[in-house]
């Protein structure tokens, strides 16, 4: 399985942009796919996850009203919508997934694929 997330960028407060994680090498029906993030000098966090089958989702409190998760089944890609950025949300954004879909899980440990990252800069 390879993820492959692309679209960071710089980008001032306020502005809006699209991630994308383009997965393959896999059948990916079961999977829970999701966004975590780390910003400089932290830990990597949860951002938000979409489960394939069904479409349900769930966001970090931090994401809650500005992000949007969501896939193309026909592309085989997640996208994370991100609006209202903050310079508090500058971080490399790393696309994950979870092959066993147990349900919702918020732990790097909890992953068992993930994508190289893209750079995400919100300056003020």
């Amino acid at each position: 399985v390879q993820l492959q997330a692309s679209g960071g960028g710089l980008l001032q407060a306020g502005g809006s942009l699209r991630l994308s994680c383009a997965c393959s090498g896999g059948s990916f029906t079961r999977y829970i796919m999701a966004w975590f993030r780390q910003p400089p000098g932290k830990e990597r966090e949860f951002v938000a996850a979409l489960r394939w089958r069904g479409g349900s989702t769930d966001y970090a409190d931090s994401a809650k009203g500005r992000f949007t998760i969501s896939g193309d089944n026909a592309k085989n890609t997640v996208y994370l919508q991100m609006n209202s950025l903050l310079p508090e949300d500058t971080a490399i954004y790393y696309c994950a997934a979870d092959r066993w879909g147990r349900g919702f899980r918020y732990g790097v440990h909890e992953y068992d694929y993930w994508g190289q990252g893209t750079l995400v800069t919100v300056s003020s």
